[in-house]
């Protein structure tokens, strides 16, 4: 049974970081490229950031040059750092899992993946 259990979510004062951790379980998380979305209240699901299984990076624009995607193998976890956050960065961030075979040009759509975490909650207060 595969399991994405995302961890780190919280309260933060604009202009903080966090630090979000997804770690998976009952797959073979090489064989997988990663993505974190995020959804805010009355809006929908919307793509944050991708990293394939040989650790290349996509962002979406609003994100670009403040949150790093990251994953470590050996520990079949993915994270997001988040820095310089702003209000409208508050959601629930969810991690989601889809295979590398499938082609690079879906990473940023969440019909494209297979497996989801029951996401965490971050506020950013301004």
């Amino acid at each position: 049974q595969v399991q994405l259990v995302e961890s780190g979510g919280g309260l933060v004062q604009a202009g903080g970081s966090l630090r979000l951790s997804c770690a998976a379980s009952g797959l073979t998380f090489t064989s997988y490229n990663m993505g974190w979305f995020r959804q805010a209240p009355g809006k929908e699901r919307e793509f944050v950031a991708a990293i394939t299984s040989g650790s290349s990076t996509n962002y979406a624009d609003s994100v670009k040059g403040r949150f790093t995607i990251s994953r470590d193998n050996a520990k079949n976890t993915v994270y997001l750092q988040m820095n310089s956050l702003k209000p409208e960065d508050t959601a629930v961030y969810y991690c989601a899992a889809r295979s590398r075979t499938l082609a690079i040009v879906g990473r940023t759509t969440a019909t494209q993946y297979h497996y989801w975490g029951q996401g965490t909650q971050v506020t950013v207060s301004s």
